[in-house]
């Protein structure tokens, strides 16, 4: 069975990204799902000195060794001022300095299925423009993407319920599907 890990790039109580993810993953059948909340793997501002003095944070290590230990992974980046949020670009920080077989390889070669959403009307955010880009730099092979803007009004009751937005997202699922049985034949 595929493991899936879906987590939203936001440390927030509330982030409707981790909602996002945890909703798409849970989209998929035949797989076992790990969603993951970026809160249990906070870890000190990143910064040479602490890494030369203590090493890689143990918060960093232990969110590597849940990619690892998943298949593909379902992500749902989450936009401050334009950028990634400052939880997840610290933990991408720890992330980068742990010493692997192929430097910088943080996603591990893993499928991705990519998503983004916001309480913006604009049809994609910077930071998931920039994360299509940046990702398959760093080890993602990104098989899928879905965007949903204005989420406080296409998304309600745990559902996407703007029809044309509904199908966007149901093609890139299946495709995303497609790939991770492929996995397993």
């Amino acid at each position: 069975m595929t493991k899936i890990l879906a987590f939203g790039a936001s440390n927030s109580s509330t982030s409707i990204n981790r909602t996002l993810a945890a909703y798409a993953a849970h989209q998929f059948e035949n797989v076992d799902i790990t969603v993951a909340d970026l809160n249990d793997y906070a870890s000190p501002l990143y910064a040479t000195d602490l890494e030369i003095q203590n090493g890689v944070h143990e918060n960093a290590l232990r969110f590597y060794e849940l990619i690892k230990e998943n298949d593909a992974i379902v992500i749902s980046v989450a936009e401050y001022n334009g950028l990634h949020t400052s939880a997840f670009k610290n933990l991408w920080d720890w992330l980068s300095r742990i010493p692997m077989e192929t430097p910088m390889n943080i996603w591990g070669g893993k499928p991705m299925f990519l998503l983004g959403t916001s309480p913006s009307k604009r049809a994609e955010s910077n930071v998931f423009i920039i994360s299509k880009e940046l990702f398959p730099h760093f080890g993602a092979e990104i098989v899928a993407s879905f965007y949903l803007p204005s989420y406080r009004h296409f998304f309600k009751d745990g559902e996407i319920v703007e029809d044309d937005y509904r199908t966007k997202f149901n093609e890139q699922k299946s495709k995303f599907q497609k790939h991770i049985k492929s996995l397993n034949n």
